[in-house]
């Protein structure tokens, strides 16, 4: 019979890797509670993880004993999760400014949102809940790569929130990229609601959230 040890432990693996790159700077405690290994199980997995180079760790004060460690991704875990292709698209959207100018790359970008409007115009009904549509435009943003979920804030608002940006490299050096992300999810969303990014992986932040609320 085949040794099923390895690949339970490279599961395990990646399913640590995303629920980090979901929720951010999570302890071990908490790890082991949403995965239903053992703790002591999960610090191997995270210390074997800190030898590749995949994680790190800094340190949390709390009111009784020692210090909790919260563990993060490294910038090179993004290899684990998908880039779009992110070369190849940098390298056409360089020939195409410099073959037909901004004005043609812009016009590039409109096509593009159209197409992405289309698609998922068709299964986003704008007669649902705010919610129900959020939730169906996480599906087919998370097929896409873009990990995306449907969250409450603090203040009871629903955040609709993307833990991995395919296109990163990219949007980097095209910032139209983003800038119709956000017209494209407002246009799909309906006029009812008005969609606010408060978090952006370009401005440094660990994840891009929207807080989408209803227009009174």
């Amino acid at each position: 019979m085949p040794n099923k040890k390895p690949a339970t432990k490279t599961r395990t693996r990646h399913e640590i890797l995303n629920i980090l790159k979901r929720e951010g700077a999570t302890d071990s405690a908490q790890l082991s509670a949403q995965l239903g290994v053992s703790a002591m199980a999960i610090r191997q997995h995270l210390y074997e993880l800190q030898k590749q180079g995949w994680v790190s760790f800094r340190e949390e004060a709390r009111q009784l004993g020692r210090p909790a460690k919260l563990w993060q991704l490294t910038e090179v875990a993004n290899t684990h999760f998908p880039e779009g292709y992110a070369e190849l698209t940098i390298s056409l959207m360089q020939a195409m400014t410099k073959t037909f100018g901004q004005e043609g790359l812009d016009k590039l970008l409109d096509v593009r949102m159209q197409e992405q409007l289309t698609g998922y115009r068709a299964q986003v009904n704008t007669g649902e809940t705010i919610k129900q549509r959020l939730k169906v435009l996480a599906r087919l943003r998370s097929a896409e790569g873009y990990m995306a979920e449907v969250k409450a804030d603090d203040d009871g608002m629903l955040l609709f929130v993307e833990n991995h940006c395919p296109i990163c490299d990219a949007a980097k050096i095209c910032v139209g990229l983003c800038s119709r992300e956000l017209d494209t999810f407002q246009a799909v969303l309906g006029e009812d609601v008005q969609v606010e990014r408060i978090e952006h992986i370009l401005a440094g932040a660990r994840r891009c959230a929207y807080r989408v609320r209803p227009v009174v």
